[in-house]
């Protein structure tokens, strides 16, 4: 069979089946126990030095026992075998002096594993036998130093790495090899290394293989050894267009499967694993049997994570047996289609999609954009020039800007100094690079030096074509995204004729000639300055707007960019103009099309914050609307340049107690004024200093525990009582190391995480004191803990109970997927389930079904979580306990399988028909009066405070009442008094050391309903921009009474009635509680801590309170009579409604990112959203505005598959996209793949 067939049958295999590769070569040679003289063999008797060890030469000195190894694996039911090649370049063979023997061994070691591998095709033609030419890793890093004192040192080139696998690549392929195997990469930048290498062989002798590539997870971090994510990896070898990308070496099957898992989602191409046989033990060899590796492997195949699969160290042939059978019948992964967008990356992934918001490049690292960059790298002082790369990824930089062009500087080696410095900082390489420079050698040295996807700037075609396609081709061989000047051998593109012309020609000549892929082609029209007194330049924003749109609606996938401080050079030195001048050339130029621009986003002026005088000027001179604007705004310009109360005596008796007794008061009290100096006289009476912990400060929280349990004290008390212990505790702790003897034995140990996706945390903070008031150890994961994360820490830990906690509706997948692994993995503890947006029902429906091995409980609050773990972890009451639960559970199944709705199930159809009647003829909707999106920064907190609505603040302290008669209450009174007063005084500290910043943005836009259940937004009032549609839910139950079934989409005027309506939208945050918040968490204040984070979330509604108010009255205008006090808005007696996606009238959350992206809110507000659609900081709000005089609040409540196969239709999801993310409103069951 000739190569060629082979490859044609490779792929067919692929497409069929899971492949099976084979398994550790370095084991089976191990096995065999080699002397000196074995390796030596005959021929290298006499050789100067020791080569015991080297593996690699035994495909020349003992050639039959690599032979028989191949043959076993081959036997076993390997269908590809790697060649022993590991180590077979220059730089690894010069640890034997062996350099000149690399072409030989790589080529013999192909033969013989050609020879063995058609011996086996030809017993078996039905099972062709494959050989993959293995390129190893070499003992040397091109990402880091090996001298700790010089992080710009590299003791290996990326130079010399292409030229040993250029030599190894072309020997592989003349020996028979059928792919390219470059695999166990621990440096993503010897894999780009390899890579170029591997792209030139083929080039060189005219044959192309495909290309497998095999990175390695080092640890349970979940990062190679250079520190990038597994997708990070990823996005920065996909240009290779490898056959498989996968994992090998350092982690067993179990500790992989989370990043296989992640590849075989995000890759689209096939995925391949070869882990070692568990992890060694403690001589450094592996135990893990056959049928256990198999177990795992199985697994991995039946969850649909495989194309190939074999082993690594500690594996044999007997594994690679027994895997062959767990995955035999099982079908191979499915390769998935993914959108087409750019993909970057530094340490970790950066994508930006068409619906991503503005990018910020940060420029401050451009030598030619700031004095003081400059300045640094002329003194070489790296240390404080990498900070300012710091600093502008802490401002916000999704991407840096490196230039190191000065006519005095050694700019290409200044430029790699830096970058290879930067490379040992992981808060600066975690995101992606760009490579400024107008001279081609320099952005050529600069990419031999970045690991991830990084981004040229810039080729055009000012050289010429040829040049042009060059640097294109090597682009792509670096694996680099490239910004493209609108620039040719005529010059530089100035009128938007020009540019687009230019851009169109260079986009089909990179797509269509070089195969450039169009998602990684960033187009800069060219930026130049206006208002310069020069007729000719009045037009250029004009033109590089214009160009933007022209590019976004004619060349698919491109993005653009500009350098955003060009336009207004005719202002340097008045800073406060050129900053309205960026802020309103960006408005425009994004609004067409603008992806992300090279600017200094700390220094960007908020476009609606603009004095409106400026901004008319300003926009003048930018939109080209009048001859004089230039002057008008010179002139103007000038004028910007530079520009006793009753004194209360406290009662201090009990300071004459006992110190135990002192002890126990203040704990109850919750007083620290005294507690280090009575923690330490107890100390001194005490035989040990652990006898203290285990003595007096227990006995007192235990008076906390019982007057908490019999519901004599309340939370905010016990949160007080937690922060005393803390402090005494803290005290202690150094005596009790310094005797190295004695522990406190606690309760048992409970894990406690917010889940993957998920930001909030005070509920879950509360549970953790409560439970460690009452003698628990807790173990705190923090937000956003993946499922991977938080079993390990459970193992780890010896954690006695997890505890998963989660608000927002796509937690409850995330629980379910923690709950399903749990059982995977076996554990044997029991899982709490809680948080907002958790219940009974969803419990005992999706979440207990899926664990068996123990209890799943459901805790409604925090004053009910000492019990349960008390309850669980005591031997005599759990299993009664458990079987309660899960008798509890069966029976809501059973009535919530039995029940009846309210109404009957409609089809949507009826749904539809049935909805809200509106005689839009007679209808007039009220035109906004200020169309568009407006900004609010740094808002007065004094004012927000008056919209305050106490009642969810008491709530969240599990004091239930109504404000503020709680405050008088006889139960709970006392408790709520000490609250309220500490939360007024935390008020005075916040508002008064302005510790908050509170931010919003609120959009109006024409809008109609178009179909049954969307709204069309447009930007402007004549319709010439569609900023999207909002997808809403429809009511499908028959209501009783004869009541509509209501749809947002209802309160807007339907697109062919010929009335024109309006909605709106908003995002509020509040910024610098979890900073404030943790000084006192670092104090041992748990108290405050948990304060402020309550009193941020009160902010935050009553912010969105008040912008809602300002809507009404202001903004839109519809009710600018309205008279209602806060009473009458708290109960909603204000015409319209603010319902936030996530809640029942908008139960899909994912709509946020549309209402993102048209107010540009994390840009506007410092919102971000997670992947699971949770805000992120945690105080933080968002929703739609309607006007209609009918609208009003409702939940959709449950649906049925009809109009879910509509929405999914309507969104363009798959089904099982649909159904995961409305499972809390599916009306039907699905059933688990």
């Amino acid at each position: 069979m000739s190569r060629a067939d082979r490859l044609i049958s490779f792929e067919q295999q692929l497409a069929q089946r899971i492949l099976i590769l084979d398994g550790g070569m370095g084991t089976m040679i191990q096995q065999r126990k080699l002397s000196e003289a074995d390796y030596r063999g005959e021929r290298f008797g006499d050789w100067p030095r020791d080569v015991k060890g080297n593996n690699d030469l035994l495909v020349l000195s003992q050639p039959q026992i690599i032979r028989e190894i191949h043959e076993a694996y081959l036997a076993a039911g390997a269908d590809i075998i790697e060649t022993n090649t590991f180590n077979s370049t220059k730089v690894s063979m010069s640890d034997y002096g062996m350099e000149s023997l690399t072409t030989e061994l790589n080529f013999a070691a192909a033969a013989l594993a050609r020879r063995v591998a058609d011996e086996f095709t030809a017993r078996e033609p039905h099972k062709p036998r494959y050989v993959a030419g293995v390129i190893g890793p070499t003992s040397r890093t091109c990402s880091i130093s090996p001298d700790v004192n010089n992080p710009a040192f590299r003791n290996v080139s990326f130079d010399l790495l292409v030229e040993n696998y250029l030599e190894s690549t072309l020997a592989l392929i003349d020996g028979g090899a059928d792919l390219i195997l470059i695999e166990t990469v621990f440096d993503t930048l010897n894999a780009k290394a390899a890579i170029f290498a591997v792209q030139e062989a083929f080039e060189q002798c005219g044959t192309t293989l495909p290309i497998m590539i095999s990175g390695t997870i080092t640890d349970a971090s979940g990062r190679t050894l250079t520190g990038q994510t597994a997708e990070a990896f990823w996005n920065s070898v996909r240009h290779a267009k490898p056959i498989s990308i996968g994992f090998n070496c350092a982690l067993g099957g179990k500790e992989l499967r989370p990043y296989v898992e992640e590849l075989s989602r995000k890759a689209d191409t096939y995925v391949s694993a070869h882990p070692n046989a568990g992890l060694p033990n403690a001589f450094g060899e592996y135990d893990e049997t056959p049928d256990e590796t198999a177990a795992i492997i199985k697994e991995f195949a039946t969850s649909g994570f495989l194309n190939i699969v074999g082993g690594c160290c500690g594996t044999m042939p007997e594994h690679i047996a027994a895997i062959a059978k767990a995955v035999e019948g099982k079908a191979p992964r499915v390769v998935p289609e993914l959108p087409r967008v750019c993909r970057l990356s530094g340490l970790e992934p950066f994508t930006i999609a068409d619906d991503s918001l503005f990018v910020n490049v940060g420029e401050r690292t451009n030598i030619t954009g700031s004095k003081k960059f400059a300045r640094l790298i002329r003194e070489e002082n790296y240390a404080e020039a990498l900070e300012v790369a710091r600093q502008q990824v802490d401002n916000g930089a999704q991407i840096i800007d490196i230039n190191m062009d000065e006519g005095m500087l050694d700019s290409q080696a200044a430029m790699v100094k830096f970058l290879n410095m930067a490379a040992t900082e992981p808060d600066i390489c975690r995101v992606p690079i760009m490579v400024d420079s107008s001279k081609w050698e320099i952005i050529e040295a600069g990419l031999k030096c970045i690991q991830g996807k990084s981004v040229v700037n810039s080729i055009s075609m000012k050289e010429g074509v040829k040049e042009f396609k060059d640097r294109a081709r090597l682009c792509m061989r670096y694996g680099a995204a490239v910004v493209v000047m609108a620039f040719d051998e005529q010059g530089q593109a100035d009128t938007v004729a020009r540019k687009n012309e230019i851009c169109k020609r260079s986009y089909d000549i990179l797509v269509n000639e070089v195969g450039f892929p169009p998602e990684d082609i960033i187009f800069d029209p060219n930026v130049f300055a206006v208002a310069t007194g020069i007729e000719e330049h009045n037009n250029y924003a004009v033109d590089f707007i214009e160009a933007c749109d022209y590019i976004t609606k004619n060349l698919p996938y491109a993005k653009i960019s500009g350098g955003i401080s060009n336009v207004s050079f005719s202002f340097r030195g008045n800073e406060l103009v050129r900053e309205a001048i960026h802020s309103v050339f960006l408005y425009y130029a994004i609004r067409n099309g603008l992806s992300m621009g090279i600017v200094n986003a700390g220094q960007l002026a908020i476009y609606e914050d603009i004095p409106a005088e400026l901004k008319a000027c300003v926009e003048d001179v930018i939109l080209n609307k009048r001859e004089d604007g230039t002057e008008r705004l010179l002139a103007l310009a000038e004028r910007y340049r530079g520009e006793g109360g009753k004194q209360i005596v406290e009662d201090l008796s009990w300071r004459e107690w006992p110190v135990n007794k002192r002890l126990e008061h203040a704990l109850v009290k919750g007083i620290t004024t005294f507690i280090v100096e009575d923690a330490e006289e107890a100390r001194q009476q005490a035989e040990r200093p652990i006898h203290v912990i285990e003595g007096p400060l227990m006995d007192g929280m235990n008076v906390v525990g019982d007057l908490f349990g019999s519901g004599k004290m309340f939370l905010p008390q016990v949160v007080k009582s937690a922060r005393v212990m803390k402090q005494a505790v803290n005290h202690l702790i150094p005596f009790i190391e310094a005797e190295k003897n004695g522990v406190v034995i606690a309760k048992g140990k409970v894990l406690l995480a917010t889940v993957k996706g998920d930001v909030h945390d005070i509920g879950k903070n509360i549970v953790g004191v409560v439970l460690g008031c009452n003698g628990y150890d807790i173990v705190d994961l923090g937000v956003m803990v993946p499922a991977d994360k938080i079993l390990q820490a459970a193992i780890d830990e010896k954690v006695d109970i997890i505890g998963l906690s989660g608000l927002i509706t796509p937690s409850l997948d995330e629980m379910v997927h923690v709950a399903r692994e749990m059982q995977r993995l076996d554990f044997k503890v029991p899982l709490l389930i809680g948080g907002a947006t958790t219940s009974k029902a969803h419990t005992a429906v999706k979440i207990d079904p899926h664990y068996k091995n123990d209890g799943v409980i459901y805790v409604a609050d925090a004053s009910r979580a000492v019990g349960v773990v008390t309850t669980l972890l005591n031997k005599s009451a759990k299993d009664a306990f458990i079987a309660e639960r899960r008798a509890e559970y069966a029976e809501t199944r059973e009535r919530i399988n039995n029940r009846e709705p309210r109404g009957k199930r409609l089809s949507y159809e009826t749904a539809v028909a049935t909805g809200l009647q509106s005689d839009w003829s007679q209808a007039t909707p009220i035109k906004p009066k200020q169309l568009g999106v407006q900004v609010f920064d740094h808002y007065d907190l004094s004012e927000i405070v008056e919209y305050f609505d106490w009642q969810p603040f008491f709530m969240a302290w599990s004091l239930h009442g109504k404000y503020p008669a709680i405050l008088e209450d006889d139960v709970v009174g006392e408790a709520a008094r000490d609250l309220f007063n500490d939360a007024q005084a935390m008020l005075k500290t916040l508002i008064e050391g302005k510790h908050l910043r509170v931010r919003g943005v609120i959009g109006l836009w024409p809008a109609n309903r178009v179909g049954a259940d969307d709204v069309r937004v447009w930007a402007d009032a004549d319709k010439t921009e569609c900023l999207g549609e909002i997808h809403n839910l429809r009511m499908q139950n028959e209501q009783v009474s004869g009541k509509p079934n209501l749809s947002l989409a209802d309160f807007v005027a339907p697109i062919d009635s010929g009335v024109q309506d309006y909605v709106g939208g908003f995002t509020a945050s509040v910024h610098g509680a979890d900073e404030f918040a943790k000084t006192f968490e670092d104090a041992g204040d748990t108290y405050n801590s948990i304060l402020i984070k309550s009193l941020a979330d009160r902010f935050v509604e009553a912010f969105a309170e008040r912008l809602h108010q300002r809507v009404r009255q202001e903004f839109w205008g519809y009710a600018t009579d309205e008279q209602l006090d806060t009473n009458d808005l708290i109960a909603e007696k204000y015409a319209g409604i603010r319902p936030a996606p996530g809640y029942p009238a908008c139960p899909e959350h994912s709509e946020k990112s549309e209402l993102f992206r048209w107010l540009n809110a994390t840009e506007n507000t410092g919102t971000v959203l997670t992947e699971h659609f949770a805000m992120y900081p945690t105080a933080a709000v968002s929703g739609w505005y309607f006007a209609h005089p009918k609208a009003s609040y409702f939940n959709v409540g449950k649906i049925g598959r009809d109009q879910v196969e509509n929405y999914a239709q309507r969104k363009g999801w798959d089904m099982a996209t649909a159904e995961r993310w409305l499972m809390p409103n599916l009306g039907y069951d699905v059933v688990d793949n």
